[in-house]
């Protein structure tokens, strides 16, 4: 691929001196490199934009999730590949969500991050194994986390929703026993179990939960 311009920014300075080197080998030109977000941005402005930043995560002053922000508002056409040692689902999801093009891991070997920076100049995005499995493990995770609490609104019955609506105004437990014309000891019992069903420790919590599953409207 001809004269692609890469820049590194990595606070270790071995390592981003031998990845240099690699990136180099490898037939594409190193434009810069920089310890941080802030240096990155001022080398920005001297030498101009590079094609692909590859990007650390954990950085002084200005870390890799700030920095990558900050170019996809200001400088959307350099694409960001995340490279770091950090293999956890939320960083990656949160730099991919920052406007990371892809996501690779400091361990790869030298084809896969050719295969990584050709792949974010051809087609805009890499789509490794890693990045592919973690955000499949995160959608069914939503997935399911949505799934259970649909569940937990469609197991209340009538009563008990009748007895949420009225608790999430300012009527007194009395009172809400008068308008469901119940005993207080019937809504108490209304409430306890809405406790220990929704995992919920007070009347604050159970009115939180009808607003967010539109039992009420604000």
């Amino acid at each position: 691929m001809e004269n692609v311009k890469v820049a590194l920014a990595d606070d270790h300075v071995l390592l981003r001196n031998g990845l240099a080197g690699l990136v180099a080998n490898l037939g594409y030109t190193v434009l810069f490199e920089s310890n941080n977000g802030k240096d990155l941005i001022g080398k920005l402005e001297k030498n101009g934009p590079p094609d692909v930043v590859l990007m650390d995560i954990s950085m002084p002053e200005m870390d890799g999730y700030s920095t990558t922000l900050w170019l996809k508002f200001n400088f959307p056409l350099v694409k960001v590949l995340a490279l770091s040692m950090y293999d956890d689902e939320n960083a990656i999801i949160r730099m991919l969500r920052n406007g990371a093009r892809g996501y690779i891991l400091k361990d790869a070997d030298p084809v896969e991050l050719k295969r990584a920076i050709d792949d974010v100049i051809r087609n805009g995005v890499h789509y490794s194994d890693l990045v592919t499995g973690k955000l499949l493990h995160a959608v069914k995770a939503e997935y399911d986390g949505a799934a259970a609490e649909t569940n937990l609104v469609l197991s209340l019955n009538e009563k008990e929703i009748e007895f949420l609506k009225h608790a999430s105004t300012e009527l007194t437990y009395k009172e809400i026993a008068d308008i469901m014309h119940v005993s207080p000891r019937t809504i108490d019992g209304y409430r306890d179990d809405l406790f220990e069903k929704l995992n919920i420790k007070n009347r604050v919590g159970l009115v939180l939960f009808a607003i967010k599953h539109n039992i009420v409207q604000l």
